[in-house]
């Protein structure tokens, strides 16, 4: 039977249509100018609306087919965290026209045309990583490796050799493209690494985790949020979703 999510957050920390496009509209400033809570407006004049008028989606029609609206409503837990609820899936409904406008189709150049260079962990690693220039997600990423460098050799070796930024491919299970494929992702070190479909198809998934908190929390702190917060983890993988992790 399908599992139907909700249409907002639970009670304690529920926000309405408005509030959550504020957040949105906050959290990318250099593309987003105003919404009026039916449209979201970006800085080019065009408009795109934030919701598709269908009630009580299941868990597989808003992984597949979201709306602006949908990719906002289920909360993220910022920190240290149990592991997730069946389908809670925080960042995981992406809607596709949203973020091809927002970094481009990478099928097309339109991603790679806004890559930058950055060292990632130019202490303990030293090589270089392209990522899109975007949002100031390079920036970010910098920030993010700065921080992770400091961190205990022990500690540090969950983030290198990473696994990969830009990768022009669908998530698997989905057929939607991947944060990867806007360069607006990363992927860390495989061997430190768990992925739910590596668990088999079961009735249920059972969560494992090797990504220390503190790579997470860094990560937080600059606007990614973190695959292993999914009950579809990826423990690897952390994406840059500043609407999510904005209170």
């Amino acid at each position: 039977m399908a599992v139907v999510l909700p249409l907002a957050f639970d009670p304690a920390q529920a926000q309405t249509r408005t509030e959550l496009l504020d957040r949105l509209v906050r959290a990318y400033p250099e593309a987003l100018s105003g919404h009026d809570g039916k449209q979201i407006f970006w800085r080019d004049g065009t408009a795109m609306p934030v919701d598709d008028g269908i009630e009580d989606k299941s868990f597989e029609q808003r992984l597949r087919g979201a709306s602006i609206l949908d990719q906002l409503r289920l909360p993220y837990p910022l920190g240290a965290s149990a592991a997730p609820a069946a389908n809670a899936d925080p960042g995981r409904f992406r809607n596709e026209a949203f973020f091809r406008k927002m970094y481009g189709d990478c099928h097309t150049g339109a991603v790679q045309r806004n890559l930058v260079t950055i060292t990632w962990l130019p202490r303990s690693w030293g090589k270089a990583v392209q990522v899109t220039r975007i949002n100031g997600v390079a920036d970010r990423l910098k920030e993010v490796s700065a921080d992770i460098d400091k961190l205990e050799p022990a500690i540090k070796a969950a983030a290198f050799p990473i696994a990969g930024v830009l990768s022009c491919r669908p998530v698997a299970d989905t057929g939607k493209m991947s944060m990867h494929g806007y360069a607006a992702a990363i992927d860390l070190n495989l061997r430190y690494s768990d992925y739910w479909l590596w668990a088999g198809r079961g009735k249920s998934i059972p969560y494992k985790n090797r990504m220390p908190q503190a790579i997470v929390d860094i990560f937080e702190r600059h606007g990614f949020i973190w695959g292993g917060k999914w009950y579809h983890y990826d423990t690897m993988h952390f994406e840059y979703r500043p609407e999510l992790l904005a209170r």
